[in-house]
Order: structure tokens, then C-alpha cells, then sequence
């Protein structure tokens, strides 16, 4: 009889936005399988869940999954986690759930829905969303003006991720393209130091110039639509 794949959201920062259904998926477990073992071992410690861990990253999706798939056809219940959010949402998770449709076309797959840096940015930038398109995060490289322009001349707010280490230049390359867009940076949510602000490129570029502080933490940047 076959098993079961639970592609299970965890908190992207304050450990009790974890859900109790998480929680009990995660304990009732025969084996949980991590993007990172040790982000995923002290997510399950906190909780007193001893639950083995497996090892298994974007790097690792193809080669893992027959395991994964050949674990369900005997009957164990899987549960994949990633480092923080939903699974599959600029995370790894997307691959191994194909490819474990694919290897066990009979086997259960389902969601363990929670927390997720887009919707919760969203939530609190002030923006209508009745409508919006994600692009994760840009190219580091080829590809990064083209998808500059891209955004510029969408008619839907965009959300998109960026790290500390790139934020200022996104922020440039938005200044080129788009000069008077709204854009909203979070940072940092559901931590200590969570933080939202508003502003023409320009503006949040000098805000971030001013405070290097301001530029720590990972980032979701909204770009309003016009």
C-alpha cells in the first residue's frame, strides 16, 4: 500500500507561526527530508520531534527522489521541508514532487500549507493584490536588464526576492527603469527587527546609504503597479 509525500511549510522566522498540523505531519513522520539538516535539526529540537532527518537540497532533487518515491511505494509517510516558507516557492521541492508523481503515480501528495514571504509581505505593504506576478529572484547576470524592463513595463505589481548583498543594485537598475514606481521593501519578517518601508527607488536607495543596517536580513521587494 502506498504512502504518502507532506510537503510541509515551516516559519520563516518566528518559530510559532509553525502550524499545529505541521507539527503533528512532522512527528507522525517516518522520515522528515531537509533542504539543510541543520536548519531542519533545530526546527524539529525546538519541538521535541525526533523524527530522522535526511539530507536532500536543489542539488540533490533528482538523485533523492526514486529513494523518496521507492520509501512511499512501501507504505512510509515523507515529509519535505525546506529552510524556511513553502517548499517549492523559489525553494527547492518543485523537481521531487514530479518526479515522485512520476515514480509513484498512485502515492499521496499533499500540502501542509503555512507561512510564506510573498503572501506575507503582501499582506502588509498596503497594495491592492488582487493580482501580481512573482519572479523570485532575478539573474545575478544575463538576464538582469531584460528582466528590469520586463518589470517596468508590466501592468501588474511584481514581487520578487533579493539578498542583502544585491539589494542596492536592484535598486539602481530600478531607478533606470522605473524612477516614480512605489516600491516597497521588507525585511526581515517575522523577526526581531522586522521592517517595511516605502519609496521611489531614489528614496529607499538613500535610506539604505544612510543606515547600512538597513540593508541586513533578506528582502521581498514590491513594485506597485502604475
Amino acid at each position: 500500500m502506498s504512502g504518502k509525500l507532506s510537503v510541509v511549510a515551516t516559519p520563516i522566522g518566528n518559530l510559532e507561526d509553525i502550524t499545529l498540523r505541521a507539527l503533528r505531519v512532522l512527528k507522525e513522520a517516518d522520515v522528515v527530508y531537509a533542504e539543510d539538516t541543520r536548519v531542519a535539526g533545530r526546527l524539529l529540537g525546538h519541538f521535541d520531534i525526533e523524527t530522522p532527518v535526511r539530507r536532500l537540497d536543489a542539488f540533490k532533487e533528482k538523485d533523492k527522489a526514486p529513494e523518496v518515491a521507492e520509501r512511499i511505494l512501501r507504505g512510509e509517510r515523507v515529509a519535505y521541508i525546506t529552510d524556511a516558507g513553502t517548499p517549492g516557492i523559489s525553494d527547492p521541492g518543485g523537481r521531487l514532487v514530479a518526479l515522485v508523481r512520476a515514480h509513484a503515480p498512485d502515492a499521496v501528495v499533499e500540502t501542509v500549507p503555512g507561512a510564506s514571504a510573498v503572501t506575507a509581505a503582501l499582506s502588509i505593504a498596503g497594495i491592492s493584490a488582487d493580482d501580481f506576478l512573482f519572479l523570485g529572484f532575478l539573474p545575478h547576470k544575463k538576464g538582469r536588464v531584460t528582466a528590469l524592463k520586463y518589470i517596468a513595463q508590466s501592468p501588474h505589481t511584481v514581487v520578487l526576492y533579493e539578498s542583502p548583498h544585491r539589494i542596492e543594485k536592484l535598486l539602481r537598475g530600478l531607478r533606470e527603469v522605473a524612477p516614480q514606481r512605489r516600491v516597497t521593501l521588507a525585511r526581515e519578517l517575522t523577526k526581531m527587527y522586522e521592517e517595511v518601508v516605502t519609496g521611489t527607488p531614489d528614496e529607499l536607495l538613500l535610506r539604505i546609504t544612510d543606515d547600512p543596517q538597513k540593508k541586513r536580513g533578506e528582502f521581498v521587494v514590491i513594485i506597485a503597479a502604475e
